[in-house]
């Protein structure tokens, strides 16, 4: 019976279920997925924001990273990435381990087409983990990435935001951010797991299985959920629009100006200000930005993801 285990699933047979392995191989994934892209999560968060800024009016994300560039230097696009890097080490640590041991837990240790309820189940659980890490870093690179942003740097950010708004203001978009990334995961891990099984059916370690099988997974996870990451980043950004047309959900009309100097309060606020200025359109501002950083990132975590849990799983057998 053990010989045919090991026939049918060779992958979960290899010395890869530690807790350290699966840490330190979800650290070095997430800090990868985040930098590697990030000029073009800075481009994301400036056509999301409701401060008016040039890159809204250029083509492509291509375009917009370069009008940044061009007007602001070659480290604007870069502002930031020291926040999100420390946090996505602990954070993916976490939810790389999280998910793959509630997996195997909820499979046996097994593979298939038929386990995927178990898949949804497990990215549930390890965003809920996740997010409660990530979301101070989230917070702090976005204020970093906006145009015209005052701070010196991520640790002065950090420092003026919790003076000004207290602890409140680093988890104000965690139940956005939590109805974000809990569908996002959850399409996310059901179609890695699903990729894989056609591309990959053995699970051994293939690198352009999981290169392919983690790109396609986190574009199509992207796409859906960008309407929920557009009232995230109003909200972690707090800023307001001068003008807002009256009336007509941001169609042409008499404009008025916005007086306001509190920051948006919750989801349904960021929610109704989006459709006011913008219109249904304002909910996928920033989307072929945010899919052209995914598909990369994600295929790159995968990608390293697998190879540092195959090498130091070899490792650790090889040492014991």
């Amino acid at each position: 019976q053990d010989t045919r285990m090991a026939e049918e699933d060779p992958y979960e047979s290899l010395p890869t279920h530690s807790v350290a392995v699966h840490l330190a191989a979800g650290a070095a994934a997430g800090i990868t997925e985040h930098c590697v892209m990030f000029p073009f999560d800075s481009v994301k968060t400036r056509l999301q924001s409701l401060c008016p800024c040039p890159e809204t009016k250029c083509p492509t994300p291509v375009h917009s990273l370069w009008s940044i560039v061009k007007r602001e230097g070659w480290l604007r696009p870069l502002r930031g990435v020291n926040a999100v890097a420390a946090g996505a080490g602990p954070a993916h640590a976490l939810y790389f381990t999280v998910y793959e041991k509630t997996k195997g837990f909820l499979t046996n240790n097994t593979a298939g087409h038929a386990n995927t309820w178990a898949y949804g189940t497990s990215a549930v659980i390890s965003t809920l983990i996740h997010d409660a890490v990530m979301n101070p870093a989230e917070v702090v690179k976005q204020r970093m990435q906006m145009r015209f942003s005052p701070y010196n740097g991520s640790l002065e950010c950090a420092r003026c935001i919790y003076r000004r708004e207290g602890l409140v203001a680093f988890y104000r978009s965690y139940t956005t951010q939590l109805a974000m990334n809990v569908p996002f995961q959850t399409v996310h891990f059901i179609a890695y797991e699903f990729f894989q099984q056609i591309l990959n059916p053995s699970h051994s370690y293939d690198p352009s299985s999981h290169l392919i099988a983690g790109g396609a997974a986190g574009g199509l996870a992207a796409a859906v959920t960008t309407p929920l990451d557009c009232i995230k980043t109003v909200l972690n950004t707090q800023q307001r629009p001068e003008l807002q047309a009256a009336g007509g959900g941001g169609q042409a009309g008499t404009t008025v100006l916005l007086k306001a100097t509190t920051g948006y309060r919750g989801f349904v606020e960021a929610l109704r200000t989006i459709y006011n200025v913008r219109g249904f359109g304002g909910f996928a501002c920033g989307l072929q930005a945010r899919v052209l950083f995914q598909v990369p990132a994600t295929g790159l975590s995968w990608s390293v993801y697998e190879f540092a849990k195959f090498l130091l799983g070899f490792s650790e057998g090889h040492s014991a």
